[in-house]
């Protein structure tokens, strides 16, 4: 292992679906030595896909990890998934990474799950340099996405290269190389060898200008991030490389920038200079800032940890893969150093924990096992027995719980039956080690006994479908998916609710006055507070109201049972008798109350609204909106881009259901569509209907 924190990179390949990010990550592999045949993601030879489903549908489904080194820095790369419906794999790794590489077709530009994988790692702090992939196909447009990051994404990208030609081959003005704006020389790349072979070289007259021009907009953007650069263009002295770098550097890490890079992963142009820039701009576990967490020795105080192996462990596993031998729990290393057989805390759930024998991880299988780990890097941990996604995992004299990893909430359901009782409890258990390896796989059982599970979408519906058949073999049956509904209130009420009643002989009396009203939050729940004078109930009564709305919130809504949502309860009074007040009596009231509040404020049913993004040829426009709108869907906006045109439109899951086949069957195959959860609104009166009792 690496003892030099400063030589580690953790990166993340991430972007939309079919941008290129496996095929970049196999060229990463390729050129730093660690494979020696180039993989293909068409025909199911990547290293990190190696899931039957990825490699029927050609598609990233599961987080992979794989460490190489690159001249003197070892990378720790993860590779997610593009498809919104993984996103949660997407998280997971944001949450523990030092840097990504954001990848974006030169043809569709900034797409939809591009804005949602940036916007998540403006979330989790991560810096980033992004690179404009397949500027070797049709319509390749590298200045009009560079725009469309900065006008898109808020962001502030700073060009470090630009492409010598556009599109295929057999083009007027093919795509051959790269122009580095630093050392201002042309790279090309040796088709004989998959690209290995780069040769620097002057740049052609013809394309000195349009270099010159975008050197000089590189130069001016960084003089915003250094004095010194400043003052030596003010002296009209040469800036050097080194200088370059390090501005460039800085200002990455503190994400005020983000460098772009360009190229043709397939081809193998521009996958090194993407390599060294990792290496050159992205930060190291030095150069971020100390973990913190909750102190678990003094309440209510952050503690940090700096990433030094002189200081207390602590960790967070933020992956687990299931296996008959022993789970694989993928943990980051956040200070201190890990061993072989040692005794963990899990401060979350506190257990103890055995971390049995430490491995690196390759793709998503154990590769090498190690006696120790140091802070700053990634390994796969074997023995745990306890701890799942997002669980903090630190030295038990030195207990710290860092933030956990918190996922969306799912949008689809579908009911399964085990067609035998030995089948039903082989279900169960599969079920169980699933949603270990997946936190966004919901299991339920419903009021008739049926097993409910829920996903992202219906995609993530389908794969655990065919594991639970192909890969557990399995004899269930499936029911057609279902939406995912939530309830609310409409209106602000103030409810009494009371407990007036003889219990086993004893009179009980209780008062309890709530206040119930909408409100929007991200964390799609339900709030509750506390505002309650402290004179008016003795504190052990409004521990015990405060309990069982808790506990009342979790539970369903008046139209149909579906979980609550976007409210507020707030304490704020009540009455207790000295004789006949106990928390039974409490219990009951402030039951009677939340009963009262759904009913005064009008519960309305939400369904989950979609965000559907289309690219379709123009002549088709007219009717993919036509059957958008026979769907419920609103158009937020239209563009167009290239020879397509780009609809944005909103609209109910319910209506959604099987349209990535419809789009197609109405453009004769042309259109494509993502679509990914927006935001919940009130469901329309026939909809409500079909629920009400």
């Amino acid at each position: 292992m690496t003892k030099d924190i400063s030589k580690i990179r953790n990166l993340g390949i991430i972007a939309h679906i079919d941008a290129g990010k496996t095929t970049v990550t196999e060229r990463m592999l390729y050129y730093s030595g660690a494979k020696h045949r180039v993989g293909e993601v068409d025909k199911g030879t990547t290293e990190t896909d190696v899931d039957p489903e990825e490699q029927d549908r050609g598609i990233t489904i599961y987080a992979a990890c794989v460490a190489f080194e690159w001249k003197d820095v070892r990378i720790n790369l993860l590779d997610t998934p593009g498809h919104v419906d993984f996103t949660a794999e997407v998280e997971r790794c944001l949450r523990v990474l030092d840097g990504a590489a954001v990848v974006f077709s030169a043809r569709e530009g900034v797409e939809a799950q591009s804005e949602t994988v940036w916007r998540q790692a403006d979330r989790y702090k991560v810096p980033r340099i992004a690179f404009i992939n397949k500027l070797d196909r049709e319509g390749a447009n590298f200045e009009g996405v560079f725009e469309e990051i900065a006008s898109r994404l808020n962001a502030d990208p700073i060009a470090i290269q630009i492409p010598v030609g556009e599109g295929p081959a057999h083009g007027d003005n093919p795509f051959s190389g790269v122009i580095d704006l630093i050392k201002m020389k042309m790279l090309t790349f040796d088709p004989k060898d998959a690209g290995a072979t780069l040769e620097m070289e002057e740049i052609p007259e013809d394309r000195r200008d349009t270099a010159e021009l975008w050197r000089d907009a590189m130069l001016e953007k960084l003089y915003n991030h250094s004095d010194e650069m400043m003052e030596l263009a003010l002296s009209q002295e040469v800036i050097p490389e080194e200088v370059i770098h390090r501005v460039i550097r800085n200002a990455t890490i503190q994400m005020q920038i983000q460098p772009v890079l360009c190229g043709s992963a397939l081809h193998g142009i521009g996958v090194q200079p993407l390599l060294d820039a990792v290496a050159e701009y992205l930060p190291s576990p030095v150069d971020m800032p100390p973990v913190q967490g909750e102190s678990l020795k003094k309440k209510d105080t952050t503690e940090f940890r700096k990433p030094e192996t002189q200081e207390p462990f602590c960790g967070l596993v933020f992956k687990v893969l299931p296996a008959k031998t022993g789970d694989i729990s993928w943990v980051r290393v956040y200070s201190g150093q890990l061993k072989a057989n040692s005794r963990l805390f899990n401060p979350g759930r506190d257990k103890k924990d055995n971390a049995a024998q430490l491995w690196q991880i390759h793709a998503t299988k154990k590769e090498q096992q190690i006696e120790a780990v140091d802070c700053g890097d990634i390994v796969g941990v074997i023995g745990l027995r306890h701890s799942v996604t997002g669980d903090t995992l630190c030295d038990s004299r030195s207990p710290i719980l860092l933030e956990s990893i918190s996922f969306p909430e799912t949008v689809i359901s579908m009911a399964i039956e085990p067609e035998t009782t030995a089948e039903r409890k082989k279900l169960d258990e599969t079920l169980t080690m699933l949603q270990r390896q997946d936190p966004t796989v919901g299991v339920k059982t419903n009021e008739t006994g049926q097993t409910i599970i829920s996903g992202m979408g219906e995609l993530h519906l389908e794969i655990i479908k065919n594991r639970l058949l192909r890969d557990f073999n399995l004899k269930v049956k499936f029911h057609k998916p279902q939406v995912s509904y939530r309830e609310t209130i409409e209106a602000a009420v103030e409810v009494t609710g009371e407990c007036h009643r003889q219990v086993g002989g004893q009179q009980l009396f209780a008062k309890v006055v709530l206040r119930l009203e909408p409100f929007e939050s991200d964390k799609k729940s339900v709030l509750v507070l506390n505002q309650c004078a402290p004179e008016t109930l003795a504190g052990e009564f409004i521990a015990v109201v405060i309990e069982e709305l808790k506990a009342c919130s979790v539970g369903g809504g008046r139209i149909a049972g579906f979980p609550l949502m976007n409210m507020k309860v707030s304490v704020i009074g009540g009455e207790a008798q000295e004789e006949s007040s106990d928390e039974t009596a409490f219990r009951i009231a402030t039951n009677d109350g939340f009963e009262k509040g759904l009913m005064e404020g009008r519960s309305v049913l939400l369904e989950p609204m979609m965000r559907v993004d289309i690219s379709t040829p123009e002549e088709y426009v007219g009717d993919v909106v036509g059957d958008l709108q026979q769907r419920r869907g609103i158009i937020a906006k239209t563009e167009n881009r290239g020879s397509d045109a780009v609809i944005e439109a909103n609209a109910p899951l319910r209506e959604l259901f099987g349209y990535s086949s419809a789009i197609r069957s109405v453009s004769q195959g042309r259109a494509g569509a993502s679509i990914e959860p927006l935001n919940y609104a009130a469901a329309p009166p026939e909809v409500t209907k079909q629920f009400e009792f």
